[in-house]
């Protein structure tokens, strides 16, 4: 199956104004490019990519004084199948995770794993390691927050998504991260496409958020915020919380 996919975002800036993008499809997935990923500005700017420390190409510019309009434009292979279902996947003893898996044990700028441990443990503590126990961790948070975009808030973490009861993709992301890491389970988040395949069309398509779990030796995907198996992710970044992404 071929997506096409693109963004254009246009920003306005009082001054030439340093910019951090993270933009491009993430490197697992520039394989399946059927054409380039290339992302163009309107007026041209110079532009140089890196990858930072969780494996994600960043591009670096420097916007100019007045508009510019920042967008890309291409078309990449997918399976077609929906995330995958794994109800037999087991949670691993913290001494079993390998090195790479402990940063996502601990709390973050918008995961408070701090705040949120005794609330994990009293809601999830009952429930079977492993996959039930994260499945029971997305169906609290999908019923917990209430979907809105005029609620959408930058500054939102997940204490404060679980008081306030309201959302956005990214929150119910925090949340159930934030959840997960508090009963030993590491959890980062994930950023990119997610269109309406083999769904109805409801929202107009954006980026999305959703989150990734260690189970059975592996990352599998979960999405608190839809909480059923999607076609068509295409992965942009991965890190700690919003702030990496």
């Amino acid at each position: 199956m071929h997506i096409k996919c693109g963004f254009e975002i246009s920003y306005d800036c009082p001054k030439p104004t340093p910019m951090l993008l993270v933009l491009s499809v993430h490197p697992s997935r520039v394989r399946d490019l059927v054409t380039p990923h290339r992302i163009q500005f309107d007026p041209h700017v110079p532009a140089r990519d890196y990858v930072d420390g969780f494996g994600n190409i960043c591009t670096r510019i420097t916007a100019p004084a007045g508009k510019l309009t920042i967008s890309a434009d291409f078309t990449i292979r997918d399976s077609g199948v929906a995330d995958v279902i794994a109800p037999e996947a087991r949670q691993h003893t913290i001494e079993e995770l390998p090195e790479e898996a402990l940063v996502y044990l601990l709390g973050s700028r918008y995961c408070e794993t701090d705040r949120l441990g005794d609330i994990a443990w009293s809601l999830f503590g009952n429930t079977q390691p492993g996959w039930a126990r994260v499945q029971a961790i997305c169906d609290y948070v999908n019923q917990r927050i209430k979907f809105n975009y005029q609620d959408a808030r930058p500054t939102r973490t997940a204490w404060e998504a679980y008081n306030e009861q309201k959302g956005v993709c990214r929150d119910y992301a925090h949340l159930a991260i934030a959840f997960c890491r508090c009963m030993n389970i590491p959890a980062r988040y994930c950023t990119g496409y997610m269109g309406d395949i083999g769904v109805p069309r409801v929202d107009p398509m954006d980026f999305s958020a959703w989150f990734e779990v260690y189970l059975g030796g592996q990352w599998y995907t979960f999405d608190a915020r839809n909480n059923i198996p999607r076609i068509g992710r295409i992965l942009v970044a991965r890190g700690r919380d919003a702030t990496d992404v």
